[in-house]
């Protein structure tokens, strides 16, 4: 949450379209979402409520594989928003689905979506306690009551008496030590940015020159 997920995706979506090659910028909140499948779900806040995991990553797994089809016919380049660590993979973790279910997803997607040769960014947080803390007070108390409400509601949590903002905070560590490890098994084309300086420049720099746009000028 508030890592820098939107901001990267509209920024490489401007890059591309500068260098003339078009692009198709799938933000978190595209309705209808492409790829995520809880949006198939009556209860898509709960998906807990109406769906095992297993079901879950089978109609996320579908989605993605139409949405690579396609992908591959057109002449846009995809950028998604968080998709691959975030959205059902958040869904499957509060469902606790175990750590090699979660795994097996997600090499099911890297095999999908190798094809398309996407570059992976990692936008990561050293203390995920500040990192939280600090997107939380940026937001607004509205904004954390709903995290709260939606993500400590949810199995992984109810089982580990996870309440409040502490819990939220644990909850984030704890998916943060899956995502760290998801990453590592990744043979995708890749790279981790550590951003808690939030000096987007240098980042979308580094970004650039991974997808050998840095000849051009940057935008913010």
């Amino acid at each position: 949450m508030g890592s820098g997920k939107s901001t990267t995706m509209r920024f490489v979506a401007k890059a591309l379209e500068d260098a003339g090659c078009q692009a198709l910028a799938v933000h978190e909140r595209t309705d209808p979402h492409p790829v995520r499948a809880t949006d198939e779900l009556q209860h898509w806040f709960e998906p807990w409520v109406e769906s095992t995991a297993e079901q879950l990553a089978g109609r996320a797994v579908a989605r993605w594989r139409s949405f690579v089809e396609r992908a591959q016919l057109g002449p846009a380049v995809p950028v998604l928003d968080g998709q691959l660590f975030h959205g059902d993979l958040t869904n499957l973790f509060l469902m606790e689905a175990s750590f090699d279910e979660i795994a097996a997803y997600c090499e099911t997607l890297a095999r999908l979506i190798g094809p398309l040769r996407p570059l992976v960014v990692y936008l990561r947080q050293e203390s995920v306690e500040r990192a939280v803390r600090t997107v939380c007070a940026e937001r607004g108390e509205a904004w954390v009551k709903y995290q709260i409400d939606w993500k400590l509601k949810g199995p992984y949590a109810v089982r580990r008496n996870l309440v409040g903002l502490e819990g939220l905070i644990a909850l984030y560590q704890d998916y943060r030590l899956m995502t760290d490890a998801l990453f590592d098994r990744l043979t995708l084309d890749k790279m981790v940015i550590e951003n808690s300086e939030r000096d987007w420049a240098r980042y979308n720099q580094q970004v650039l020159e991974r997808l050998s746009l840095d000849g051009l000028p940057s935008t913010e």
